[in-house]
């Protein structure tokens, strides 16, 4: 079944966003590298997953959005609206879209990882992070953009839109359960190990980033973090039974100076 068909009777976002501001402003964020061959979408599966005719399922690359209601769960805050824009913009390109594919392909769930763009060369990862659908995300080696992305985040953030309009990062005090989250809070202590940097948080969250990502950062400045907050995000895991009573009882790996809110 071809993509108008699957949206026929989706409800189109327009009231919602400004598309002036997509129109005018899109094109600073991300252009295309060039003229790109396109790709048939079957439907889209959420704000940040694309599903192509030819069977593959695509993982934009740069952006995580709020997830839909699955096996019981309520859909979070702006996840239908993300899908539903991300559905608009596939539309508005006839429903084709041009890939940049990651320096990693595919993700562990067997994932095409790919930047996606319009039949105007716009990217759709920016388009959605300036109107504040979903959240900036740098997991290496597919970091690329990740410039361009973190500022069309800071457009959508600044303009209160989408997530942004409520939204306060969480501290780790409230953590209750893994996923992923934005937080802030103070570095207590730096411990380097063969493990790689482990930043403790005044609470129970430690900050690991693995020898593997040390390129990516300023080691000195990772050194002289103690005593600063800052505003980490990405997926936190629950160590609890894992962990013995001392360690922190979540733990939230980064691989780029972006998800530590740091500048490289």
């Amino acid at each position: 079944m071809r993509f108008s068909e699957h949206i026929k009777k989706a409800s189109l976002v327009g009231a919602f966003f400004v598309s002036v501001f997509w129109q005018v402003q899109a094109l600073a964020f991300c252009p295309s590298p060039g003229r790109l061959p396109t790709v048939e979408v079957a439907r889209v599966v959420d704000g940040d997953t694309l599903r192509l005719v030819d069977g593959r399922n695509v993982r934009l690359i740069g952006i995580n959005t709020p997830e839909l209601g699955r096996d019981g769960r309520r859909a979070e805050p702006y996840a239908i609206a993300a899908q539903r824009r991300l559905q608009a913009l596939v539309k508005a390109s006839d429903g084709r879209v041009g890939l940049v594919m990651g320096r990693e392909r595919q993700d562990r769930y067997g994932r095409t990882l790919a930047h996606a763009y319009d039949a105007r060369g716009r990217n759709l990862e920016a388009a959605l992070l300036a109107e504040g659908l979903g959240f900036m995300v740098a997991i290496a080696p597919n970091t690329a953009l990740v410039g361009c992305h973190q500022r069309a985040e800071q457009q959508g953030r600044q303009d209160r839109l989408g997530i942004w309009r409520k939204l306060t990062p969480r501290s780790p005090q409230s953590l209750r359960q893994g996923g992923f989250t934005l937080i802030a809070a103070k570095v207590e202590r730096v411990e380097r190990n063969r493990g790689g940097y482990w930043l403790e948080m005044d609470g129970p969250l430690v900050v690991h980033i693995p020898p593997q990502a040390f390129e990516a950062f300023d080691l000195r400045a990772l050194d002289a973090l103690a005593g600063q907050r800052l505003e980490p995000r990405g997926w936190v895991v629950d160590r609890r039974g894992r962990a013995g009573s001392s360690r922190a009882r979540w733990m939230l790996r980064v691989t780029h100076p972006a998800m530590l809110g740091l500048s490289r």
